[in-house]
């Protein structure tokens, strides 16, 4: 996907110019309506700046939570626009509205440098069903469009996609270049040995990824929920531990290719065993030979974290997806950060390690090694569908480079 980019615009492109720029502040608030993570925000400042300082005119536009094309107070942009304009350091003039007269005049109010926040665009039918009509307008008060959302890239949406038929140049902002550089590079065109980690509780969810992984990488490590379909699928005993049953004959497939393409494939080879779902749990550590009936495995063990470290030391680039088990409850978060401290060293040896969006993401951060690794990835499903080699439609719009 090589597609024009911020970076090949110079100063004169965009001084004077309104520039509407999509990004993503679909951040988690508290109660009291306060934003507990603020990460989305600090992703798009380097774009915003980057614009702002050349002379443009910043538009932005994104959307908040699931509306539903309705006016949702609880879903304004407002509390977006303050930490916002706290991190710019400067004024962010924030729109009851994303479209319409009242834009329109506090557009023709700007001057160079000056950053204004429309208002959620969910709050329109037209934008998550890509009407023209809907695009049109939104693209009304602009000269051109930057795309900076990967995180809402693989969602062919008005403000991402239909946009574009409206303004020229469209071209891709500094984070989502980031994201493209890292995520597709390390895959088509890898430091080997590469390697993939991949976790979470349903293979149905990752079927894709593993999949497309399988044709690329060197060793592929399991873990999370869906190791017991893999367990299952070998005739193993997994106590009541989570199975999709439906899945286990794609689980030997997916063995089975591993194998024919001389993948190393590693599962875990003890788990942290639970009588009930609970952070107050019981917990036994056992081989995953000796799962018993009546327990349920919530995390990999101590001799896995061991195994893994060990296949993962001589690896120059490692793409981490899902975690190792329920990290949310502290008896159970000791695979995910065994791996998560893991990977933190691997990258001050050299290694390009990429975090692969969504409750990994989470986990790193929570874990404090966010800033230790080579790349965040901000989009869960956007990155996971660019993993599994899937056009998304908020970037193929974009103008070619």
């Amino acid at each position: 996907m090589a597609k024009k980019a911020l970076a090949d615009l110079s100063a004169s492109d965009v001084s004077g110019k309104r520039v509407l720029v999509r990004a993503d502040f679909n951040v988690p608030l508290d109660d009291a309506g306060n934003i507990t993570d603020d990460t989305r925000i600090r992703a798009a400042l380097p774009t915003i700046q980057d614009l702002s300082g050349k002379g443009a005119k910043v538009i932005l536009a994104s959307h908040f939570g699931r509306p539903k094309g309705k006016v949702v107070d609880s879903m304004r942009l407002t509390p977006v626009a303050k930490r916002l304009a706290e991190k710019l350091g400067k004024e962010v003039v924030k729109c009851d509205d994303c479209i319409g007269d009242d834009v329109a005049t506090k557009v023709g109010n700007m001057q160079n440098g000056d950053v204004l926040l429309l208002e959620n665009v969910r709050f329109y039918d037209g934008e998550t069903s890509n009407d023209p009509e809907f695009a049109k307008q939104l693209a009304a008060n602009a000269d051109m469009y930057v795309n900076d959302a990967f995180g809402t890239a693989h969602r062919a949406h008005a403000s991402t996609a239909g946009v574009t038929e409206y303004l020229s140049p469209s071209v891709a902002g500094l984070l989502i270049e980031k994201e493209l550089k890292f995520l597709q590079e390390t895959v088509d065109n890898p430091q080997r040995p590469l390697a993939a980690i991949v976790g979470g509780s349903k293979v149905s969810s990752k079927i894709g990824v593993i999949e497309t992984l399988l044709d690329k990488v060197d060793k592929i490590f399991i873990g999370g929920g869906m190791i017991f379909t893999f367990y299952k699928a070998r005739g193993m005993s997994v106590g009541s531990s989570l199975v999709e049953e439906d899945k286990l004959d794609l689980a030997k497939k997916l063995e089975a290719k591993a194998k024919e393409k001389g993948v190393e494939f590693l599962l875990p080879t003890d788990v942290v065993l639970a009588d009930k779902f609970a952070a107050d749990a019981n917990t036994q550590t056992v081989s995953v030979n000796d799962m018993t009936d009546g327990w349920m495995g919530l995390d990999i063990g101590p001799d896995s974290i061991k195994t893994f470290q060990a296949a993962l030391a001589d690896c120059k680039s490692v793409i981490w997806n899902g975690p190792m088990g329920v990290f949310e409850m502290e008896a159970f978060a000791k695979g995910t950060n065994g791996i998560a401290t893991t990977l933190a060293g691997l990258t001050g040896t050299g290694c390009i390690t990429i975090i692969g969006g969504g409750d990994s993401v989470a986990a790193v951060e929570q874990a404090g090694l966010a800033d230790q690794m080579s790349h965040i990835s901000t989009g869960g499903g956007a990155s996971l569908e660019l993993l599994e080699g899937k056009t998304l439609p908020g970037i193929a719009a974009l103008d070619e480079a």
